[in-house]
Formats: structure tokens, sequence, C-alpha cells
């Protein structure tokens, strides 16, 4: 499969597309056509892996990758994503089991997986490779995991210093080895504009081989797009009936990996993000105005993006704005919201949630009563509620107890350095590590 830029430049296979993370004119990489799925073919109780290697398969025919991809998926997703039915028309999908417990190792998993092998084939670039990936919370933890010890890979973490919890931190600092942990003195939107701009100069890239690993390289949102699959087949074969998702949104690639799994002929109705107080989106639905703004502070913090990356990738498939509204709703969520959402949802059901999986069952509360009853919705969990027990604990006056891999990262000791949003520092910080 080809693949091109969001911006009309050309691109190339699937290899191209996951080492280079953005393409040469500055876009983003996607497919230059979707497979269609075909789901009824697929058994109710196929693993993820299964369904990810079957989904995904078109994607990497004919390139090195194809003859491993059962292999990278199996080692991928090796831990479970349940489905968890909380009412007749609602169930939560809980993408929070994995190793750095968020939705985010799927991706970082799948796209090591990936990379490792590019690397070791040696044909497409050359090692020691330095993964460059800026994150609002979840997203550096997981790549820190997904790629430590990973020999000729390197990681360095940029994380917007105090926007995100405590454990969050900790889980992005406390790796050591092949692992850099920067704490950006500014806001997320700092940490990705300092990514970008090392991408986009050319001697610094060059010198560190750099790579990304956020949700703007194509190798993330692919794997993510299967358990939309999973969840929605399974669904489908229980009930006959489709799954409409509601997504905690930040920088868009998780909804728009449910977006492509639609595309691609998956049982899938309705899709609704919601967000928090940055309403970039929600705002750009109903005015038809882009219009970037700085990031707001939130409790949904891995949420908190003022410019997010995957717009350019959303509106390249709806070029109109009337049918991108068609396509997807957005729905804002304030932080009294998400507190509300946090202590009611405990008293319905006795089940804590994260604050960001907070702002996707309050989106369902407030849905009309004829949508909520016309269609079965799911609210995807993003995170575990143990990685926001400074924020859930005094809510619900319980303790929130930590699961054992959680557990694990935080028993281990954590370092980091700040550095000021500016380039020169980024790259100085780059050069002491090689």
């Amino acid at each position: 499969m080809e693949f091109r830029s969001t911006r009309g430049g050309t691109g190339g296979r699937i290899e191209q597309a996951i080492m280079g993370g953005t393409a040469p004119d500055g876009g983003l990489y996607v497919p230059v056509s979707l497979p269609r799925a075909a789901s009824a073919e697929w058994p109710a109780v196929a693993q993820l892996d299964v369904v990810a290697c079957e989904l995904l398969a078109p994607f990497f025919a004919d390139s090195t990758l194809s003859p491993s991809l059962a292999q990278i998926a199996h080692e991928a997703l090796d831990f479970p994503v349940p489905l968890r039915q909380l009412e007749d028309r609602l169930a939560v999908l809980e993408l929070f089991h994995g190793p750095t417990a968020a939705f985010k190792d799927v991706g970082a998993r799948f796209l090591s997986g990936c990379m490792t092998r590019i690397v070791a084939d040696g044909r497409h670039t050359r090692p020691p490779v330095t993964i460059l990936v800026a994150t609002s919370g979840d997203t550096g933890g997981a790549v820190a995991a997904a790629y430590y010890g990973k020999p000729g890979m390197r990681v360095c973490v940029l994380f917007p210093e105090g926007r995100v919890s405590p454990r969050q931190q900790h889980q992005l600092t406390c790796w050591g080895g092949n692992v850099l942990s920067l704490a950006v003195a500014g806001e997320f939107d700092d940490c990705q504009r300092l990514a970008k701009e090392a991408f986009a100069d050319a001697a610094l890239a060059g010198r560190h081989n750099l790579c990304s690993a956020n949700s703007i390289n194509v190798g993330r949102l692919l794997p993510q797009a299967a358990y939309y699959a999973h969840a929605s087949i399974n669904h489908l074969r229980r009930t006959g009936r489709p799954s409409s998702f509601i997504v905690p949104t930040g920088n868009l690639g998780n909804v728009f990996a449910c977006v492509w799994a639609r595309e691609m002929g998956l049982p899938i109705d309705r899709i609704v993000m919601a967000t928090n107080a940055n309403t970039t989106v929600p705002d750009f639905l109903a005015t038809g105005q882009w219009l970037p703004r700085a990031t707001v502070a939130t409790l949904a913090s891995a949420m908190d993006v003022g410019n997010p990356s995957n717009m350019e990738r959303l509106r390249d498939l709806f070029a109109d704005v009337g049918d991108l509204r068609a396509a997807v709703m957005a729905v804002p969520v304030s932080d009294a919201e998400i507190r509300a959402a946090i202590r009611s949802e405990y008293d319905r059901h006795g089940m804590a949630w994260c604050p960001h999986t907070a702002t996707a069952l309050h989106v369902y509360r407030q849905l009309p009563p004829a949508d909520r009853d016309r269609h079965d919705w799911i609210a995807v969990a993003t995170a575990h509620p143990a990685k926001f027990d400074s924020i859930v604990e005094p809510l619900l006056g319980v303790s929130v107890p930590v699961p054992r891999e959680l557990g694990a990262l935080l028993a281990r000791p954590a370092q980091h350095q700040v550095i000021g949003p500016r380039l020169p520092e980024l790259a100085s910080q780059l050069d002491r590590a090689a």
C-alpha cells in the first residue's frame, strides 16, 4: 500500500511512513486509499491481535514488515481490552490494562515492534534512532516503556512542567538508560512545537536520526483502529446492532482511528468527541473557523491540547466542514462537570473512572433521550483512575487500588531535567545524551 501526505506530497510505503513520522512537506501520512474490512467473516470471539492482523494486513502488504505482522500484533496486544456492559445501551471499552495503564500502550507497543524490526533490517534507516515524543501525560510513559532497553533505539520525552499528574510524571521519568526525560517550562503545545521544530531542523534531525512516536505517526493510529474493529464486531455479533462511540479527545489521534475504522466498513454508527475546556475542535465544528489557541489546564490533563495535530487528517478526509459535521460531533466538558461525573458514575455503578473517561460518560448522560435510546453507546475509558489518585480519591472518599504494572513503575527511582521551550536547549540535551 502507498501512503501520501495530507498536504499533497508523494509518500511511500509503510516503512517510510513509520520512520519518517511526518511527510517531507510537513504533512501527515495517510493511505492513498482505505481498504474495506470484511468484518462479516470474522468470528465474534476472535482475539484482538487476530483482528488487528486481519484489519491491518492491507497496509503492510509487500512491505518488509508483512511477514512479522502477526508476531508484532501478538507481542503488542498481549493484555485484555474488555468491553464492560454498564447498562442496556451503555458499555465502556477499557483500554487501560496495559503496562502503563493507558490506551497509549496499544499504539506505542505496536509502533515499537515495527520500528525495531525496520532498524534491525537496515534497509530503511541506520541506528541509533532517537524517538522524540511530546506528551500531555500518557503518551510519553507508554513510549518510554515500549522502547526501554531496545537495541538501536533512544527516546527523548518532552512533557509540560507541572501540567501532568504526579503519577503520570513518575511514569515519564522513571527510566534512565536509553530514555531521556525533559520537563518543558510551558504547556503541551510548547512541547509539540519543539518536537516539530526539531524535525524541521535538518542538521539536528540528521545528527540524531529523529523519529516520532506521537499520534502524528501513522504507525500509532493503525493499531488503535483495531480495538474499535474488535469491539464493534463483537457487539454486532451479540446484539445485531452497530456501535456508537464517545471518545475522550485531545490530539485527535484516538478518535481519528475510530473514524478510519468506520470508513473501512466496520459496524460503527455515531462518533462523538468528548473534549475538555480546550474547545478548539467543538468551536470549529460550530463556526467553520479553525482557530487554534493557547492550552487551558484542566483535570483531564492528557486532553489539554489547543492545536490538535490530527485535525489535519480529519480535514483531509472531510474537506468540507459540513461533511465533517455529519461525520463527527464534539461536546466540551468543564472541570465541574468532570468532578460531578466521577461522583455520579461511582454512585450509579460503584466504578471509579479517570477524569478523561468521565468526560465521555458525562457526554453520554447529556445526550438527548432519543439519541441515547436509538443507539448502542460505547464510552472509551482511556486511563486507569489510579493514575489520577490526587483527583479521584478526594472526590470519592475511597482509595483506588493501584494495578500491579503501575505499582512496579511507581517503585522505580525517577529523574528528569527542566528546559525552556526553545530548540537550542533541546538540541543541547540531545547532544549531551548521545
